[in-house]
């Protein structure tokens, strides 16, 4: 797999693309972690009520069962306070749910800041740099089977820019045709330096 350019310049430019790309990756998750954790603390409010709640159904229940059990005012005595502790299970109920939905918001918007930015660097930075590994490791494995200067210089002629191949001659085409082998040589190297191969 060949991943980077033979030409220095171009080599350069590839390795500061991807360290930029890289920078922004990281960057990207840490700030969408950051935001999940500040919305997340939201939640705490929620944890407050739980508590509230629990400790409440807990107190009215613990009253209940004392005043039940005292003499002469029997077991009904309890009943107001049974009632009053599924309020403190409300509460607690009320306090989870909020919880849930911070948790939830949390993430979608974690997820949100930090995906926007990676799709577009993926976009505009991977699917180029696979392009280009693709191109040059099947250019150099034809080259290892024997691809000939003649061949390469039809690769260029139906995928190069038609103002970069008039610079090697005006009349590229009919001077492939010819066997030109000046042309031919110039064509060949301008395919091979569009992926980055330096001519042997």
């Amino acid at each position: 797999m060949k991943l980077y350019s033979d030409f220095a310049a171009h080599r350069a430019r590839q390795m500061t693309a991807d360290i930029v790309a890289l920078v922004i990756i990281a960057v990207s998750v840490a700030t969408g972690v950051i935001v999940f954790s500040t919305v997340n603390q939201l939640a705490q409010f929620g944890r407050e009520m739980q508590s509230a709640g629990a400790d409440f159904r807990t107190s009215m229940t613990d009253v209940g069962d004392r005043l039940g059990g005292v003499p002469l005012l029997g077991s009904g005595i309890s009943a107001p306070f049974e009632t009053a502790s599924s309020a403190g299970d409300t509460l607690a109920s009320a306090g989870q749910t909020q919880q849930d939905l911070v948790l939830q918001a949390a993430i979608a918007l974690g997820i949100g800041v930090a995906a926007l930015p990676i799709l577009l660097t993926l976009l505009m930075w991977l699917l180029p740099r696979l392009r280009f590994i693709s191109r040059a490791t099947r250019t150099r494995t034809l080259l290892r089977a024997g691809l000939n200067s003649d061949l390469l210089a039809l690769r260029a002629l139906t995928n190069q820019k038609v103002a970069a191949i008039a610079k090697v001659d005006p009349d590229a085409l009919g001077a492939w045709r010819r066997g030109d082998p000046d042309v031919v040589r110039r064509l060949a190297g301008l395919e091979l330096r569009s992926v980055g191969i330096r001519p042997r």
